[in-house]
């Protein structure tokens, strides 16, 4: 039976070190999307080098953002989400296909990810059982309008595919450091429009927990150095979004201005912001 057809959706910025062997991977489906943030490196030379491959531009408000943006865009029933990141195999690939030929009811499916941290695939420290949504109809879901962290909501009996996509965590140290930055600004931002206030709670007891639960209560241990490594890091992010907030109310309290990243949650930005086509590979 011929599969229902497939779009894939890559979002991207300053990916050049990933983005040919993303793209590569989602090279089965019938059209593949993909929404650059104004990237200053090569990845735009990168994707317009491959076949297929149609790429826009969109100022960057969050990837919730960016993907609903593209799902609205997108030519074909079915949507396939993919992160600069992360890698479909062809396992993977022969599996969606399958699933697509046999007229499915579920309008969505979890993904397993296989995840990478430095040179060694975690099999504890939480991330053994990570799985998202990333497989669906379109038009079925959205994502939630959250900066970090946000996934498409399962519904009763979403079902899992057995094959996982891989996702490629960490490219150096300095890398990680600064995706942990970014995400601990997004997040504090988050808190800021909710009106928390930093305490004892989110300086301490929140990153300890997370180290905690992690390294303990997870088996990150067993992971070795690189859990240790991991579950450290992963409890200083937490730390840090929490000492961003201090930050912020603390100039708040002096009456110094605010640099909270640019954020519009209005349904033009979510939904139905312009966009620039750059490319058609």
């Amino acid at each position: 039976m011929t599969p229902e057809k497939l779009s894939a959706i890559v979002t991207s910025f300053n990916e050049e070190v990933n983005i040919r062997e993303c793209l590569e991977s989602v090279a089965f489906a019938d059209e593949v999307l993909l929404v650059d943030s104004f990237s200053t490196d090569r990845t735009l030379e990168i994707a317009g080098s491959i076949p297929g491959v149609c790429v826009l531009q969109r100022e960057y408000f969050g990837s919730a953002s960016q993907k609903n943006w593209a799902m609205d865009h997108v030519a074909y029933p079915w949507v396939l989400i993919v992160d600069a990141d992360e890698r479909i195999t062809r396992e993977l690939a022969r599996e969606i296909q399958d699933v697509l030929a046999s007229k499915p009811a579920e309008d969505r499916f979890y993904i397993r990810r296989q995840n990478i941290f430095v040179d060694r695939v975690i099999r504890h420290s939480g991330w053994s059982t990570d799985k998202v949504v990333r497989l669906l109809r379109k038009g079925a879901a959205r994502y939630p309008k959250r900066r970090v962290h946000a996934d498409i909501p399962p519904v009763a009996g979403t079902p899992t595919l057995e094959s996982p996509m891989v996702h490629y965590t960490f490219r150096s140290l300095g890398q990680y450091l600064e995706k942990l930055h970014r995400y601990a600004e997004w997040g504090a931002a988050d808190l800021w429009r909710k009106g928390r206030q930093p305490g004892i709670s989110g300086l301490v007891l929140r990153p300890a927990w997370r180290f905690i639960r992690m390294y303990g209560l997870q088996a990150g241990f067993l992971d070795g150095r690189h859990g240790l490594v991991l579950c450290a890091l992963q409890s200083y992010g937490v730390f840090l979004k929490w000492a961003k907030l201090w930050e912020w109310r603390r100039m708040e309290k002096r009456g110094a201005p605010v640099p909270l990243p640019a954020y519009d949650d209005s349904a033009e930005t979510w939904d139905a912001a312009s966009a620039q086509p750059t490319a058609q590979g």
